[in-house]
């Protein structure tokens, strides 16, 4: 687990530091990177090789996952399947019958572009937020590191790595100083791999402990993360329960479609009282409107406006579906450090404890500090408090483990001693009932974080090192609370989404953190070494405690599934009992996102429903997190949160606007096929009665702010409203149609009939609008009232009337046409409700 700091080189060390064997072997110059039994350059490649490296077209350039290519956007807006069946009855009309009837496919036209435009804004926002977000990986060239893009780096080159870093390329271990890898993201192997010079490394993998460096020995699409995915994609996407909904209702609208339109399609041929152009006419008529053709364009757009939304505050959505799942979330899990609190501590005291000097502690801290390159923000702020003295030579190092809760190091002191130093969390280091225990226990309860200085008595080497350890001085530092936290804390408490704390810091320490934000549960705290072992009894001391410290693996199989919902803060968690407890909580229903920023937070994130990463956060999180909170503002969520409620519920909302008209059409169709009587409508009157009564106002709708929570069953949901409003639009329309064919008759009787019918359909299909604006805002009710307006002037301006073959005849049959539509209202009123009491969503 540990490794030798001084390195014997049988040379001088070279400028960029590090290990040097044989620096003079020649390299083959197609071939430059050496087996792993052979040197490696510890300068890197030159200036030169990487020029020749990229003149061979040797470069890392896996493509970056941010979003869609353009090609790929109008590919999936354009070529759609009703945009297929639609384009084709399109160009049939524009050969048969007046440019009025061919309407509906401008609209088409129209709303594709809209959506295409849309998609691309949104690709731009999140590609330059992509590129502020990227993690650029250290290179070493010509003996000088310097962070490069992830697309610039070449075959050979030499990569240095520590705590936090992603292996962004495949490549074999040069330099290793303690270097620990985790590869369960790849292998699914928990425990960390010790990696040593010569050792290979995969893309994918990240470190947790140690530091070191790699020379890339495969780059883009050859290396092994990228042969399973796209980089970072291996992970499974997000689920999106309304893009799966809408698949499923377009499947099933499409098997309805077709025996309709065949018995439409002869049934209308084959009518004698109509010519050949006039049948094609009301047959096309009759197949457009059972497409709900703008419900998935309305889907797209919502969500790239959502995109480009949360990307003025700085929130960076990897995957669009991301912004639906934060929505349907009734359980976050947040890591403190990072997250709650600022990255940055203080030290605000040093207590020497069994009598040692405090001078001689001071030095002992900043040797330490020295003997880790990649210092975590406690180690950084002692480096700040004690600067190092250079009396001291470190000659063995073990880097700070979430795993292990301590870091170490073997020094040779000035006067020739040796001695060998553990710095970590105190209930780790002590054993249980130890007095000096209690003093923490105290300072944690405050809020403050406590770190133990201890000397050890044997070797660094031994994994029984903590044992027998001298407990030499307490540091006490200060967390800073992000002063965002607690409003933020209370949203979700507002919102009914439980708010769990889960970090790996001590279960006292994070109580008090969690109680100065006033969390619910914050105040009762549980040594897990305490917990019985039987799953029994212990969901009995779950019910009545919230915060855990130090879960046994024994016991957490145990504990996770027995997790209550008063349950809300827990200390001393490893990162394996993270990723266990998400586990846990999905396995009770519950949908979970996880926040964090360290590497101890990777396998929790991965498996959450949603992983929310800090843009500060180590480049492994950044990289399986679905949303980056580019600011490093913990009071983003809600936003997103707020942002992926409107999406939902607002698709739901039209979605039923949409789908009642389908219903209505395949009905009426299905009526008219059996009836044998010609169509209602021309294809002209469903394109004014979709513009005014689904397609302007579900604009609006699909807009709109709702902070209504998501919910399940989207299919479900929809239909219970879309089939009984459908169904009985479709009667009243197609009752008033038939009562008009009884009571017109002679020249203008067709377009007599064809007006009755529109105007009990409009009447019917405007109410529909009216029950899915509720509640009602002074917005909705003009919305509503502004496309009730619109029809009226259609019907009263005599240019209107010709060109949309719209004209009332008389007064009896158009106002029996009202009382027939008024009557459907409040049918469809009385089944709406009933529906919300038989079928609650």
């Amino acid at each position: 687990m540990t490794q030798r700091a001084q390195i014997d080189t049988d040379g001088p060390e070279p400028e960029g530091g590090g290990r040097v064997i044989d620096a003079g072997a020649e390299l083959d110059p197609v071939h430059p990177v050496p087996p792993p039994e052979t040197a490696v350059r510890a300068t890197g490649l030159t200036a030169a090789e990487v020029a020749e490296h990229v003149a061979r077209g040797e470069v890392n350039d896996v493509p970056v996952r941010s979003s869609r290519s353009t090609a790929d956007i109008v590919r999936g807006n354009v070529f759609t399947r009703f945009n297929a069946i639609i384009g084709v009855l399109w160009v049939i009309m524009l050969f048969v019958a007046p440019i009025q009837d061919s309407l509906f496919g401008f609209v088409i036209v129209a709303n594709t572009g809209i959506g295409i435009i849309q998609e691309l804004r949104a690709k731009k926002t999140l590609d330059s937020l992509a590129v502020i977000g990227e993690a650029k990986p250290t290179v070493r060239r010509d003996g000088i590191a310097a962070e490069v893009s992830t697309s610039e780096i070449v075959l050979g080159d030499l990569i240095e790595i520590g705590p936090g870093d992603k292996v962004v390329v495949d490549g074999t271990c040069a330099e290793a100083e303690s270097l620990e890898i985790d590869e369960s993201l790849l292998t699914g192997e928990a425990d960390p791999v010790v990696k040593k010079p010569g050792d290979p490394v995969m893309s994918g993998s990240f470190v947790v402990a140690g530091g070191g460096a790699f020379t890339a020995t495969k780059v883009g699409r050859e290396a092994y993360a990228a042969q399973l995915a796209e980089e970072a994609s291996r992970f499974t996407l997000v689920h999106s329960e309304l893009r799966s909904g809408i698949s499923t209702i377009l499947k099933y609208v499409t098997w309805l479609m077709i025996p309709t339109s065949i018995g439409l399609i002869i049934s209308q041929l084959l009518a004698e009282d109509e010519d050949f152009k006039q049948s094609i006419a009301y047959t096309v008529g009759g197949i457009v409107p059972m497409i709900p053709e703008g419900l998935v364009l309305l889907t797209s757009v919502a969500f790239a406006i959502g995109v480009i939304r949360l990307g003025r505050k700085q929130c960076l959505v990897q995957e669009l579906p991301a912004i639906e799942g934060l929505a349907r979330v009734d359980t976050v899990c947040l890591d403190k450090t990072g997250t709650l609190t600022e990255g940055g501590m203080d030290v605000t005291e040093l207590r020497p404890l069994n009598g040692t000097d405090e001078v001689y502690v001071r030095k002992v801290l900043g040797a330490l500090g020295e003997s880790d390159p990649r210092p975590n923000a406690s180690l950084q702020a002692i480096i700040d408090a004690y600067p190092d003295s250079e009396e001291w030579r470190c000659t063995e190092s073990l880097p700070f483990s979430s795993a292990r809760k301590y870091s170490g190091a073997t020094f040779s002191e000035g006067d020739g001693e040796t001695s060998t130093w553990l710095l970590g969390a105190p209930d780790v280091l002590l054993p249980a009932g130890d007095p000096e225990l209690a003093e923490i226990d105290q300072l944690n309860s405050q809020g403050l974080r406590v770190l133990l200085l201890a000397r050890a008595a044997g070797d660094l080497d031994d994994e029984q090192v903590a044992e027998g350890a001298r407990a030499t001085a307490l540091v006490v530092l200060e967390q800073r609370l992000r002063p965002d936290a607690a409003d933020t804390l209370h949203y979700f408490e507002e919102q009914n989404v439980a708010a769990k704390v889960i970090s790996g810091d001590n279960a006292v320490s994070v109580s008090a953190v969690a109680g100065k934000l006033d969390l619910p549960g914050a105040e009762n705290t549980v040594d897990a070494r305490t917990l019985p072992a039987e799953p029994e009894q212990m969901a009995q001391v779950l019910e009545d405690n919230s915060v855990f410290g130090r879960v046994t693996p024994q016991q957490k199989r145990d504990m996770v599934g027995a997790l209550q919902s008063r349950n809300s803060v827990f200390g001393r968690v490893t990162p394996q009992q993270k990723r266990d407890m998400v586990g846990a909580l999905q396995s009770r229903g519950h949908t979970v996102a996880m926040t964090g920023d360290g590497v101890n937070d990777v396998l929790a994130l991965k498996d959450a429903d949603i992983g929310v990463s800090m843009g500060s956060g180590s480049e492994a999180t950044r990289a399986v997190a679905q949303i980056v909170l580019l600011n490093n503002s913990f009071a983003t969520l809600p936003s997103v949160v707020a942002e992926g409620r409107r999406v939902i519920g607002n698709i739901t909302r039209v979605a039923t606007l949409f789908l009642v008209k389908t219903v209505y059409s395949v009905l009426i169709a299905a009526l008219v096929v059996c009836t044998q009587v010609d169509y209602l409508f021309l294809p002209r009157h469903l394109t004014l009665l979709s513009t005014l009564t689904i397609g302007v106002p579900a604009f609006f709708l699909a807009l709109a702010p709702n902070k209504e929570r998501a919910k399940p069953h989207f299919v479900r949901r929809v239909m219970r409203y879309a089939i009984p409003g459908g169904a009985i639009a479709a009667l009243a329309t197609f009752g008033t149609y038939l009562l008009a064919r009884h009571h017109y008759e002679g020249p203008g009787a067709r377009e007599a009939e064809t007006s009755a019918a529109t105007l009990c359909l409009f009447l019917v299909a405007i109410w529909v609008l009216a029950i899915i604006a509720r509640p009602y805002t002074w917005w909705r009710i003009a919305l509503v009232a502004t496309m009730g307006f619109a029809f009226m002037i259609v019907l009263v301006v005599p240019w209107l009337q010709d060109f949309f073959a719209l004209q009332l005849v008389g007064a009896p049959m158009p106002w029996a046409a009202v009382g027939i539509a008024a009557v459907a209202a409040g049918a469809i009123e009385v089944s709406f409700r009933w529906v919300d009491r038989k079928f609650p969503a």
